[in-house]
């Protein structure tokens, strides 16, 4: 079960909103260890495009030296969809590389008739999608 505040999931929220009709992608970082998101990094879209996302292999790189030197791990790594529902694409699943994370999607097409975006999180470990529950909490 993913965990999260609602400061954070209307962070997250916000950025898929501010990016479409492109594909938003970020990172939460919280301490190593914790399961806990707390640090929200939203990231540029290298992809620039509404159907697939790609980190900068730098900005990337930048990022986790300095989570290294942080001591955290990413706790969540979001990605918006534009036109399709909440679920991780074949390509999502082939690029999801961090067995312990969270991966959240945000749909901001309105696919499923109960309201203006979708909130979902899966677990992603090699290649097997497990859809979990998320609770939204005021704070930790």
């Amino acid at each position: 079960m993913l965990t999260i505040t609602q400061a954070l999931v209307d962070q997250i929220v916000a950025h898929a909103r501010k990016d479409h009709p492109d594909e938003a992608c970020g990172v939460v970082a919280g301490p190593a260890g914790t399961d806990r998101p707390e640090r929200f990094i939203p990231m540029l879209n290298a992809a620039m495009s509404p159907t697939f996302y790609e980190f900068d292999s730098g900005d990337l790189l930048k990022l986790y030296r300095e989570m290294d030197d942080r001591d955290e791990e990413p706790v969540v790594i979001y990605h918006s969809h534009t036109a399709t529902e909440a679920r991780p694409s074949r390509t999502d699943i082939s690029y999801a590389n961090e067995p312990g994370a969270h991966y959240v999607l945000v749909s901001t097409a309105d696919t499923d008739g109960l309201g203006e975006f979708q909130f979902r999180s899966f677990k992603i470990v090699e290649g097997v999608v497990t859809e979990e529950e998320v609770a939204i909490v005021d704070a930790y």
